[in-house]
């Protein structure tokens, strides 16, 4: 096994301990195949990409080189212009030392300081000056087709609601991710309330405080606003964008009693509920909120990349199979390790490669797919997964032609493959294509086993589902406790969103080959089955696929 490390000689003595356990042989196909796979993320993630900030220059050159691939393995352009589509955005900068904002107590302000108290969101439209009373809100969830609504006999109108991370442990985990969208920016709207302000949970926290306020320097981004808007909310009401100004910010769980002080409550209170997944109430915070938020507002263009392999069946050809990641990640940004450059190795220069390697696979094949397969790299993942929610919205090929997206984003090869966690497995009938086609890789298929992390609504598989797709999204699986948790909590404690996700950490060479395998192969058996998948009638989503007549 080969692994891109100082520790090279250590490395390869443990993966082969691991191969060994694993009990799957590692061919000399597997390796030339991982070699070849790496040898596009070392394009991609290199210095000289800084990073792929949507829309920069280096993106755009990193477009291209994913452009050119599909063109060399012959496939099809099926983007609005050629390969491309491109996308408008309305970006967002927060100028934190031109910003203010005080908790007032009693008539009495107390500062908070920005990037230690609180961090001010970049992705909507902040006001220029607010004063508001607060209210804390549970967990926000509203969800009354779940006969469960935070929002349900609350007086909001001019309020700024805080909220928590988490949800009751009655509710499944995909709908609690699904109602912190569209569900809750809705009910902002209909309350009447101008702002929220969310608290993560340690436990849901990928990574500490420090790295989530050096990242709110980045620009946020949101889809410039259309004359199809309208349409598409009425088509597809989850996709739908709320353009109303709002007050938002997440604050720091270590510093958050400053808001429940003289409440009648405490954090700690909230915090332990919300760990056991219990209840929260519901209560004003007897304190407001003034703020000066100062933003510089800008517009870029950044494409989606589209490359179509036709079917081979005269029918079937005209419906679509979609395999996709993400090309954008964070770009240049505060310095870790004395390192500026946000390489995104792993998120997502791996997920491209995959496509990649896996269009080079089908496209070479002597037996086509029966149904066309659509290979997708969007863009804007990292500003909220705004590229794949636009290709949703509008997508080059007949909407309702759409069967199925397998998604890629950070598959982590960090060690052998024997289990995935798919987001999104229990939805759809696709469970039991993964399956068998797991089975047959001697790969375990297992759901999402953190599901408080809110992956199932942070990975671009995600803009499917609100748009009625049956869709999936796959990360490399491990046992709780296990050495392989403790490698995948340690690479996202370390390098998740941080400099350290670049061409020199440990990667799986021969494990990404296998799983490039498994997604082919997954394709294919989704491509050439004569019916067509389709969302469980169990499942909360299933009302997505019979509203948009999927």
């Amino acid at each position: 096994m080969t692994f891109k490390t100082p520790l090279a000689a250590a490395a390869l003595f443990l993966g082969t301990l691991s191969v060994a356990a694993q009990g799957v042989p590692v061919t000399p196909a597997d390796e030339a195949s991982g070699q070849a796979w790496f040898a596009h993320i070392k394009v991609l993630a290199s210095d000289d990409m800084h990073g792929r900030l949507t829309g920069s220059e280096d993106y755009l050159r990193a477009a291209k080189y994913v452009v050119d691939q599909f063109k060399a393995d012959g496939l099809s352009p099926a983007g609005t212009e050629g390969f491309y589509q491109p996308v408008q955005f309305d970006v967002t900068k927060v100028l934190a030392d031109k910003s203010s904002v005080s908790l007032i107590v009693d008539g009495k302000p107390t500062p908070l300081v920005l990037g230690h108290d609180a961090i001010l969101g970049a992705r909507g439209t902040q006001p220029r000056a607010i004063s508001a009373p607060l209210v804390f809100l549970g967990y926000g969830l509203h969800l009354p087709d779940a006969n469960y609504d935070d929002f349900a006999g609350q007086d909001l109108r001019g309020k700024i609601v805080v909220t928590i991370n988490g949800g009751p442990a009655d509710l499944p985990g995909a709908l609690k991710s699904y109602a912190r969208t569209a569900p809750f920016a809705k009910a902002l709207a209909d309350s009447g309330a101008v702002g929220a302000i969310s608290i993560p949970t340690p436990k849901s926290m990928d990574f500490g405080w420090d790295r989530i306020a050096s990242g709110a320097s980045q620009p946020g981004m949101r889809l410039a606003a259309t004359p199809s808007d309208a349409a598409i909310a009425a088509k597809h009401p989850s996709l739908a964008d709320y353009h109303q100004t709002l007050f938002s910010a997440t604050f720091n769980p270590a510093e958050a009693e400053k808001l429940f002080a003289n409440s009648g409550h405490t954090f700690a209170e909230i915090l332990a509920l919300a760990d056991a997944q219990k209840p929260l109430p519901r209560f004003a915070l007897n304190k407001s909120i003034t703020a000066t938020v100062t933003t510089d507002n800008t517009h870029v263009e950044s494409p989606n990349i589209v490359a179509k392999l036709e079917g081979s069946d005269p029918t079937l050809k005209n419906e679509y199979v979609l395999v996709s990641a993400h090309l954008d990640h964070l770009g240049i940004g505060a310095p870790i390790n004395g390192s500026t450059i946000y390489a995104g190795a792993m998120d997502d220069a791996s997920g491209v490669a995959s496509v990649l390697e896996i269009a080079k696979s089908l496209s070479q094949s002597k037996d086509r797919p029966k149904r066309s397969v659509l290979f997708l790299v969007f863009t804007a993942e990292e500003k909220g997964l705004l590229g794949s929610r636009y290709f949703a919205g509008h997508p080059s090929v007949p909407a309702n032609s759409i069967v199925a997206d397998l998604n890629m984003d950070m598959f982590m090869p960090l060690f052998p493959l024997k289990k995935l966690h798919i987001q999104g497995l229990v939805e759809s009938t696709l469970q039991d294509d993964a399956r068998t086609v797991g089975a047959a890789h001697h790969i375990e298929i297992a759901p999402d086993p953190e599901p408080d992390r809110n992956s199932f609504i942070r990975t671009d598989q995600y803009s499917f589902v609100q748009a009625g797709v049956p869709a999936l999204a796959m990360k490399f699986g491990w046992t709780m406790g296990s050495p392989e948790y403790k490698r995948w909590r340690q690479w996202l404690a370390q390098r998740y969103h941080s400099t350290q996700d670049n061409l020199a950490q440990p990667m799986d060479y021969p494990a990404a080959a296998q799983f490039n395998s498994f997604l082919a192969d997954l394709a294919r058996h989704v491509a050439d089955d004569p019916t067509r998948p389709h969302y469980l009638e169990s499942s909360f989503f299933h009302r997505f696929e019979t509203q948009t007549g999927q």
